[in-house]
């Protein structure tokens, strides 16, 4: 089983077995719980995370123009959205155009005027929630993502007319051909897909879209709470651990602003002469 498993995973199996094992200890079913006695071995190594750079994430928007994943990839890369929210994604929670009186991408009428936003209110998990309450959040949308996912609104309602499917009333901004939500193997079999016509070296998968947010994000000065808000952590530790090698190790404003303020004119004053 180590060898399968995370350590964290086998952890958590040997802590059920000695909760098992305690409760027919309690009922003299057995004599001893010889679980308690032993330590947790040490799993398989977890994948290392990485992130793509602004360049790889540009090639590989442009490798994938004009197939559907194309949207799922901005979408992912440059709001955070988790894969497993971003594929049960429904347009009834997406608000491209929310101006007060007209008909939104969404279906409905806005009663104010708001930025274009996005609802990530469930994923794919067991009844349908969010990994954490502070998982369930609105992110606004940039400009070109809002653009895209236009674009890929209309391709989609083209694109499914034409093969005789379903194309008024679609649920799914990402589904299947029968507007369901897609299977994770398909998203990651598109995604390999995409990198591979891309150029981009080694293996990724599309869990990293979401690492790649966070570097660019810290790389363009986000603080650690923002990201966390955006990524819907319940708190910075979270952020902090699981995506510390996108994270800029250094922080240079404080002394960028001092070096402007001060060290021009201390390094231009003249030594004191004995």
């Amino acid at each position: 089983m180590a060898e399968a498993l995370a350590t964290s995973s086998v952890r958590r199996r040997l802590f059920t077995l000695r909760r098992i094992i305690k409760f027919a200890e309690g009922r003299n079913r057995v004599r001893r719980n010889v679980a308690a006695l032993v330590k947790a071995p040490k799993g398989k190594e977890g994948r290392p995370s990485k992130a793509l750079t602004l360049d790889q994430g540009k090639a590989l928007l442009s490798a994938s123009k004009g197939r559907p994943i194309h949207a799922y990839i901005a979408l992912s890369m440059f709001t955070g959205v988790r894969t497993e929210e971003a594929r049960p994604l429904e347009w009834a929670h997406t608000h491209l155009n929310p101006v007060k009186g007209q008909s939104c991408s969404c279906g409905g009428k806005h009663l104010e005027d708001l930025p274009p936003h996005v609802e990530v209110w469930r994923s794919v998990r067991e009844g349908g929630d969010t990994k954490t309450l502070k998982s369930r959040r609105t992110i606004a949308l940039p400009d070109f993502i809002v653009a895209l996912l236009l674009a890929h609104r209309e391709q989609q309602q083209t694109w499914r007319a034409a093969h005789g499917w379903k194309s008024e009333g679609i649920v799914y901004v990402f589904g299947t051909r029968n507007d369901t939500v897609q299977q994770a193997q398909v998203i990651r079999d598109q995604f390999r897909a995409v990198v591979a016509k891309a150029e981009i070296p080694g293996s990724w998968t599309p869990r990293e879209l979401r690492h790649s947010f966070v570097s660019l994000m810290s790389d363009n000065g986000a603080t650690l709470e923002l990201i966390a808000d955006l990524v819907g952590h319940a708190n910075t530790t979270t952020t902090a651990t699981v995506y510390r090698h996108q994270l800029r190790p250094v922080m240079t404003k404080g002394a960028d602003l001092l070096d402007g303020a001060f060290a021009k004119g201390l390094l231009n004053e003249p030594e004191d002469k004995p």
